[in-house]
């Protein structure tokens, strides 16, 4: 999710931690991020705030509990199931990579947001480097892939898996001084305002939570000629199947699903 700001109606200021040893830990995530350590859920006054247990970082609304909480996990749950029993490289996200020409990619996930789509990658065999420009969805994104990085069915995947925080548009600028630091793909799954979407495992929930905390990624369209210019093979942008093409640019061909669209821009031949 790329945004020139922090647009979202529902700013996060406060963590919740009930458990005596995780408060160490909650006092250096809201050192960083500039957060309210609370005791309890019923201390918060915001309507969205983190939580900080025994089982990791989540997302939650403590005043609304039929919301439930946004979660990231790569171990378990739906990402799981996908990674175990969707399709392998015949996934038309693998396709549009193009993992049926070439194998072990370098991908750039510019837009990560809840890291389905990157952990997907990485499970298929792909080198994953993931942007994420949101600090709380940054820190949800972050406390997965650590959890992930110890979990025995995981640690592999994980492993070919990193995470960097900040504007998407400015590093993958920044990464063109670096002639080592081009991908073979970059990867653009941004969300837009007259098609918003997520990328998270539980999809209604991640959509609410984004739509009302993140806001609307208003600056999409400048995120294609950085990609352009770094990526070595493609760039793929995955939108919403009757949407517009990202920045007016017609891509060199597409793959069209049931919900959503993998547009491919072609810089060179993978064969």
């Amino acid at each position: 999710m790329e945004m020139p700001s922090l647009t979202g109606q529902h700013a996060v200021q406060e963590i919740v931690c009930a458990d005596q040893q995780q408060l160490e830990a909650a006092h250096s995530l809201a050192e960083r991020l500039q957060l309210t350590v609370l005791s309890a859920e019923e201390d918060a006054q915001q309507t969205y705030c983190l939580r900080l247990a025994d089982n990791g970082l989540s997302l939650i609304r403590p005043h609304d509990k039929k919301m439930g909480d946004l979660y990231v996990d790569f171990c378990e749950g739906a990402v799981a199931w996908r990674r175990h029993h969707g399709g392998g490289n015949g996934q038309a996200i693998a396709k549009a990579i193009g993992l049926k020409t070439k194998k072990n990619l370098t991908v750039l996930d510019a837009t990560a947001g809840t890291g389905t789509d990157s952990f997907i990658l990485a499970a298929l065999g792909c080198h994953v480097t993931m942007i994420e420009r949101h600090p709380i969805v940054a820190a949800l994104l972050e406390d997965a892939l650590k959890r992930a990085q110890q979990h025995e069915d995981t640690q592999e995947v994980a492993a070919r898996m990193s995470l960097l925080t900040g504007s998407s548009i400015d590093l993958m600028a920044g990464a063109l001084a670096a002639s080592d630091s081009l991908f073979d793909v970059v990867y653009l799954d941004p969300m837009f305002p007259k098609a918003e979407k997520s990328k998270g495992p539980q999809v209604k929930k991640s959509m609410q939570f984004f739509r009302d905390m993140v806001g609307k990624d208003e600056d999409a369209d400048a995120l294609l000629a950085p990609a352009m210019n770094l990526a070595s093979y493609r760039v793929v942008v995955k939108r919403p199947r009757k949407s517009p093409f990202l920045n007016d640019q017609k891509p060199t061909l597409s793959h069209e699903g049931k919900a959503n669209r993998f547009d491919i821009y072609v810089k060179q031949s993978m064969k």
